[in-house]
């Protein structure tokens, strides 16, 4: 059984160790959450600081010239374009992750007029088929969205191949960690003649994420979870370079105009990517996703893919061996190329447990009706912490502190 000592060992031959240092964290907790929320890279402070005190509180107006605050949805977007696979002038940083799959399923359902089904999947985070449904909605429910159970969506696509406009899909599922074979779906989808639209929230920044290679044509994906643009910071969206100058977004707002300081009546789209931008970038948000991204200079994606493979592989492993016994099953496939950077844990007492973990150093989440959800960055997480956290888990169990009446009551956020 491997011990301790090997995970150190693992550590200090981990390329990606030096890295650790480069972000703010607690020294009494083990961190796997990253995956809803990463932690403060160094220097985005520093940034923001600057930002307030000098390009806001000196400078004012004249910063949207001087400091290019209106380059900034582009330069942080081109930034964002390798850590997903795609080319320069592909990827915007803007608004949010819903409002952008929102204007990326309007566009490419206008791309495809003689077709009305879109295919999604039943147990997809919620608020993406929520948009879809007000999408139809809005639309006069002239189009139909086909949930499918399970993972089977190639054999869905090839179900509806002559009415299927488009294929709406997570890449990694945010409950089990699932990760669809993004080359092979996207492939299905175009043989049918559809589009792909894929949402990347548990992926980019995770996994060697490859969209201009798979041949997607649209993607979307926030910022604040393993590329740690802090909470609530600016989405991006991913338009292929062959569909820009086809595409329609329907939120036709100044800054995606060719030429918004003309204050032309009438909407004239910008060419390119930039017609997918709306309303003013939100600076601040901006300039702190900016700064953290540094941390992502120089890295091989596929350098870090693989040591979040083995971590996630190691906690499956750890957790079997040690917490077998206390009620836990797996809800993650153990086949590494199909698991995102998470491992997801079913339990009926899942709630309070990670409470109670969360008391002890162990932070991950909860989803409903009973995942406990370990999240794996690779940028920043050790080794050791995952003996150390699947220490305090058979801890956690073995002396039930998870019992305790405080574990069990319902916070907001869970």
């Amino acid at each position: 059984m491997i011990s301790r000592e090997d995970m150190v060992a693992l550590d200090a031959a981990d390329a990606l160790a030096p890295l650790r240092d480069k972000f703010e964290l607690p020294d009494d907790m083990i961190y796997l959450d990253g995956n809803s929320l990463g932690p403060v890279p160094k220097g985005v402070s520093e940034r923001v600081k600057d930002v307030v005190e000098v390009q806001w509180g000196n400078d004012l107006i004249k910063s949207w010239n001087v400091h290019d605050w209106m380059g900034l949805p582009q330069r942080v977007g081109d930034r964002i374009a390798p850590l997903i696979g795609a080319d320069q002038g592909e990827v915007m940083a803007c608004d949010t992750t819903s409002i952008n799959l929102f204007k990326l399923l309007a566009a490419a359902l206008e791309l495809r007029p003689d077709r009305n089904v879109i295919i999604g999947q039943a147990d997809n985070f919620p608020t993406d088929n929520y948009l879809a449904e007000g999408l139809i909605r809005l639309t006069g429910g002239r189009h139909e969205l086909r949930l499918i159970e399970g993972d089977d969506i190639i054999g869905a696509i090839d179900a509806a191949e002559d009415s299927v406009a488009l294929v709406f899909l997570t890449q990694v599922d945010y409950r089990t960690g699932y990760a669809q074979d993004m080359a092979a779906v996207t492939k299905a989808a175009h043989d049918a003649g559809a589009l792909i639209l894929w949402d990347l929230c548990h992926s980019a920044g995770a996994l060697n994420v490859s969209l201009n290679a798979a041949g997607a044509d649209f993607a979307a994906g926030c910022s604040y979870k393993y590329l740690n643009g802090g909470p609530g910071a600016p989405a991006f969206l991913f338009v292929a370079k062959h569909l820009q100058d086809q595409v329609q977004q329907p939120l036709s707002g100044w800054h995606g105009h060719a030429a918004p300081f003309e204050f032309e009546r009438s909407y004239r789209p910008a060419p390119g990517i930039v017609r997918q931008l709306c309303g003013t970038p939100s600076v601040l948000a901006m300039s702190a996703l900016d700064a953290a991204l540094d941390v992502f200079d120089g890295i091989d994606m596929s350098v870090l893919r693989a040591k979040s493979q083995v971590l996630t592989s190691l906690f499956i492993d750890l957790m079997e061996k040690r917490c077998g016994g206390h009620g836990f099953t797996l809800a993650t496939t153990r086949d590494q190329t199909r698991r995102g950077s998470q491992v997801s844990w079913h339990h009926e007492m899942g709630y309070p447990i990670m409470q109670a973990l969360i008391a002890d150093g162990v932070v991950g989440d909860f989803r409903s009706p009973d995942i406990l959800r370990f999240g794996f960055a690779p940028l920043y997480l050790r080794y050791v912490d995952v003996w150390d956290a699947v220490t305090v888990i058979e801890r956690v169990m073995l002396e039930q502190r998870w019992d305790k009446p405080e574990f069990h009551l319902r916070a907001a956020v869970t």
